[in-house]
């Protein structure tokens, strides 16, 4: 065997050193920028709190409240250039009124101990002016709880603020169940927490009126798969497409399989591109009576059925899926963002902002 010199033994090693020294830097080049943001955000609210007070010492100094903007932009890009907009320090205002000091850390948070009248941001600050643009406080701290637990990105939280997640999940809760939904967002502890109706799939760019087939339906959805694993929520991990499943030689095709690992369960998932109907909930729970015999593993629960439809009656779906030996739940789906108006009028009984405290 042919001995090895000293630069061919260098050169064996030297490529994992060069990787470990590259990943102990990268990590701490992304630990120091996390931390100058967050120094950032502080010092944005410590700005807010200063020209909020600055403004309450005097009628006269209130009614000056845009003049000094307009003046406080100016001469402090002046002094430090960027950063000092009149619109950004406009937010910077408001920042300070939305969010009041609490001394509340995410679980992952390794900050050191802080003044206690300090701010702790758990997001930049670009997450920041996108939850001032919401005027409701209960989603407003719904959106900032989920956005620091799930790591969302900035498009990520306009996307659900868009589609209404809060106002969504707060539709199948009762009025203590939205104030826990606000305080400490979406806990899944039960297959019910992890469903959603209806789900908005707006990011696959079909159209209502146009014509389409459900297997273009599933199509889209793969092709979009981390939009749909972000509308479909925490948890979900993609398993399979067209799961086959034989019995007495006849082949099935369950469309969309998922795993969600907070539930410990699978989530299978067919597709209508029609109305909801009781054949469909007596097909997915033949699919559901398969899994659980022959792929759930010790330790693991029992699968859980989504029927997704285009529509759905649900007096008549409640007749339907009651009863059934296995969790199946059939929800509507929309191919747009849905407006306001269509969840006004059942949101209206839900609590208001005013009642929720720390």
């Amino acid at each position: 065997m042919k001995s090895m010199n000293k630069n061919e033994l260098i050169q064996e090693h030297y490529g994992t050193l060069f990787e470990k020294v590259s990943g102990i830097f990268t990590a701490a080049r992304a630990k120091a920028a996390k931390e100058i943001n967050l120094v950032q955000v502080r010092a944005y609210h410590e700005i807010g709190r200063e020209i909020v007070e600055y403004e309450q010492q005097g009628k006269l100094r209130a009614e000056y409240g845009e003049e000094l903007i307009i003046k406080l932009s100016k001469d402090l890009s002046k002094r430090f250039g960027r950063g000092f907009s009149e619109r950004n320090l406009r937010n910077m205002r408001a920042f300070y009124v939305a969010f009041p000091i609490r001394q509340t850390l995410s679980a992952e948070s390794e900050k050191p101990a802080l003044p206690a009248d300090s701010f702790i941001p758990v997001l930049s600050w670009s997450h920041y002016c996108e939850l001032l643009k919401l005027d409701d406080i209960l989603a407003r701290s719904f959106y900032e709880k989920e956005s620091a637990h799930n790591n969302w990105s900035v498009r990520e939280l306009k996307r659900q603020i868009n589609a209404m997640l809060f106002e969504r999940l707060a539709l199948s809760r009762d009025a203590k169940a939205v104030m826990r939904l606000a305080k400490k967002g979406l806990i899944v502890e039960r297959p019910e927490d992890a469903v959603k109706d209806p789900y908005v799939l707006e990011f696959l760019n079909l159209k209502e009126e146009h014509a389409y087939t459900e297997g273009q339906l599933e199509q889209a959805l793969i092709d979009k798969l981390q939009d749909f694993l972000l509308e479909l929520g925490k948890g979900f991990a993609f398993v399979a497409r067209q799961k086959r499943i034989t019995i007495a030689n006849r082949h099935y095709h369950i469309d969309l399989v998922f795993y969600n690992r907070i539930l410990k369960c699978f989530v299978l998932i067919d597709l209508k591109k029609g109305e909801f109907d009781h054949a469909d909930a007596g097909q997915m729970n033949f699919y559901l009576n398969y899994f659980k015999e022959n792929e759930k593993m010790e330790g693991e629960n029992n699968p859980i059925g989504l029927i997704l439809c285009a529509g759905k009656d649900d007096l008549f779906a409640h007749y339907v899926l009651g009863g059934l030996s296995n969790k199946v739940f059939a929800s509507k789906y929309k191919l747009a963002l849905p407006s306001e108006s269509e969840l006004k009028q059942k949101l209206q009984l839900l609590p208001h902002s005013s009642e929720m405290t720390d």
